[in-house]
């Protein structure tokens, strides 16, 4: 089942006057993530438009845009910014899709769906979470409260169900539910050519167990076994390049710099990418949950 809008996307010089964003979001580690990063193509019609510590991508469907992540509501400028100077226009995105709502990945979505008329589009516990602009009671991360946890809500978002895909022009954009570090994580998945030379990449949720004090993956076993699940799925996907929603986590920047170094994008090529990925998750969990139980013996 698909979602689909299609709308021309060929690159044009003039950009799109910005509109004003939404007041920034204030958090300890929002500056270091927040700073500019020139936007580069990763591979065929995949590129990079996100910030320093947070991912933003763009697949050109030659026929309309889509947009995986928005970043901090600062993020929205630089966002655009990054789109217009590859040669795009803001409205030419006719989908905006995310990792998982929190702030520091969805609060640029609200900014960015006004200036470009995009639709929104998530899983149920995703669209729960936007509509609302902070997470639900049973995210790990709940108890930081709603003013340290709040984004700008999105009002408008459709709910995609698991395999289904947004479309537009050409590329279809395929949802992978992958819960655990938020009830509403979503990976992404597309095909991406340069000639005929054909990759699959990945946009890959966040995995990690982090929580707010006091919270305990080990009091819910069926909450651990829906994390493995998203890990297993994750190491299952046909994945050439993976991207993850903290660039960091899949070494997108160093990646970048070899390219860079070389000429070739052949180094974003890393077919063991998703495995590696869901093999450092399945460790950090691990981790976790031997910490939690320690910490509860006598």
């Amino acid at each position: 089942m698909a979602l689909w809008l299609s709308h021309c996307a060929t690159p044009i010089k003039s950009p799109e006057p910005l509109r004003s964003a939404d007041p920034p979001k204030v958090c300890d580690s929002c500056e270091d993530w927040n700073k500019p990063h020139a936007p580069f193509r990763i591979f065929g019609n995949t590129y990079y438009v996100g910030v320093q510590g947070l991912s933003a991508v763009l697949i050109d469907g030659g026929d309309g845009l889509v947009l995986i992540d928005g970043g901090l509501s600062q993020s929205a400028p630089l966002i655009a910014k990054n789109i217009e100077s590859l040669g795009f226009r803001i409205n030419q995105v006719r989908w905006i899709v995310s990792s998982h709502p929190h702030y520091d990945h969805v609060g640029g979505i609200s900014a960015l769906q006004r200036w470009s008329g995009a639709k929104v589009a998530a899983s149920p516990r995703g669209v729960e979470a936007l509509r609302s602009g902070t997470v639900p009671p049973d995210d790990p991360q709940a108890a930081f409260g709603v003013s340290a946890m709040g984004f700008p809500a999105v009002s408008s978002v459709q709910t995609i169900a698991e395999g289904a895909a947004v479309e537009a022009g050409n590329v279809s954009v395929t949802v992978h539910y992958t819960p655990g570090h938020t009830p509403s994580g979503t990976s992404w998945s597309w095909r991406s050519c340069e000639g005929s030379r054909c990759v699959q990449v990945v946009y890959v949720d966040s995995l990690n167990p982090v929580s707010a004090p006091g919270f305990r993956f080990t009091q819910s076993p069926e909450r651990i076994a829906e994390f493995r699940t998203s890990i297993a799925k994750v190491r299952s996907l046909p994945c050439d390049i993976v991207i993850s929603a903290h660039p960091d986590f899949s070494s997108l920047f160093e990646r970048w710099e070899a390219s860079q170094r070389s000429g070739s994008r052949e180094s974003f090529v890393t077919p063991s990418g998703c495995s590696e990925y869901a093999a450092d998750a399945e460790q950090r969990l691990t981790n976790r949950l031997v910490e939690e139980r320690q910490a509860n013996q006598p």
